[in-house]
């Protein structure tokens, strides 16, 4: 079973007066996973994810063919209502990990992350 996991690169207006560019690397491209088996999957950001009360502003999703993304994992290691205890979600700062124990059919899919990082002098995050 493939997962394919897209690299992304992701230019971010913030607002008429403020331009960032992030650049996210999800690694590796393509995972060949055995059912019952376990996978990985590493987001990397060129700058810091925006913390706010300790929490890492960094989710996952899974989108599956001819589907809406789908929520799986907010504030880095969160899950959201319904996602199965099989998927853990870790790391910090510019650094983070989907890991998928205990492999399933179904969840073959691409699988996203998405942060928020701040404008200069804190001005407010940004989503991706």
């Amino acid at each position: 079973k493939y997962m394919m996991v897209p690299l992304l690169h992701v230019f971010v207006s913030v607002s008429s007066e403020s331009i960032i560019q992030v650049s996210v690397t999800q690694q590796p491209a393509a995972v060949r996973a055995d059912l019952e088996g376990s996978v990985s999957i590493r987001c990397r950001t060129s700058q810091n994810v925006y913390v706010y009360n300790s929490n890492h502003r960094l989710a996952w999703y899974q989108q599956k063919d001819g589907q809406t993304p789908k929520l799986l994992i907010y504030r880095s290691s969160t899950r959201a209502s319904g996602t199965p205890s099989r998927f853990t979600g870790s790391g910090s700062n510019s650094d983070f990990t989907l890991t998928i124990s205990g492999v399933q059919a179904e969840d073959a899919a691409v699988y996203y992350c998405k942060g928020e990082f701040d404008a200069s002098n804190g001005t407010f995050p940004i989503k991706l």
